[in-house]
């Protein structure tokens, strides 16, 4: 849609199943856009696959979020310089965040300190895409709150700020805190 046409690998993969689009539904669907918006939540492989298996991103025994997915941060990096050359158009990351099994303490708080290096990890990348002169126009973490997950319901929580799901109390998490520092130095303390 970006390009105006597919990619040169689609023939080779698709061969006869690929839909052939005419010169006007090229132009229909191919408009002139300001920005790629995408979302980023792991790196999942090495590229190609090593020949035994075993990648440097989902081994076993790798650190995971509570949701299975792995933790690496650096697939905003590359993600982002990747659809920029692809596209040559400035990114925003749409989505990207931390599922935990986060609770409240005794003390009333809720510490949630995998979830804060996380972000800090993954903004370092972010930041060092943009060092790089990629143009990224923003970052969206996922979610403010602890919400509903639609393919798991309420257990991983996301969000910044912890949800009482019996009550609808609210408790802002240590993470947010923290976030709210980062925000605060448009990333400067990072």
């Amino acid at each position: 849609m970006f390009l105006g046409r597919y990619p040169e690998e689609a023939e080779e993969l698709f061969g006869e199943r690929m839909y052939r689009l005419s010169k006007e539904e090229w132009a229909s669907v191919s408009q002139k856009l300001d920005f790629y918006g995408y979302n980023c939540y792991q790196g999942t492989m090495d590229y190609p696959p090593p020949a035994d298996g075993y990648d440097n991103y989902g081994y076993q025994g790798c650190p995971k979020t509570a949701f299975g997915w792995n933790f690496t941060p650096q697939a905003l990096y590359y993600s982002s310089k990747f659809w920029y050359e692809r596209y040559g158009l400035p990114v925003l990351i749409t989505e990207n965040g931390y599922a935990g099994t986060d609770h409240v303490m005794l003390d009333g708080k809720v510490h949630d300190p995998q979830r804060q290096d996380f972000l800090h990890r993954y903004l370092l990348q972010v930041k060092r895409a943009v060092d790089e002169g990629i143009p990224v126009l923003g970052y969206t973490y996922w979610s403010i709150m602890d919400n509903f997950e639609w393919a798991d319901g309420y257990d991983p929580r996301f969000g910044l700020v912890y949800v009482d799901y019996r009550s609808g109390e609210r408790t802002v998490k240590d993470s947010a805190r923290w976030y709210k520092t980062v925000i605060e130095s448009n990333g400067e303390n990072l």
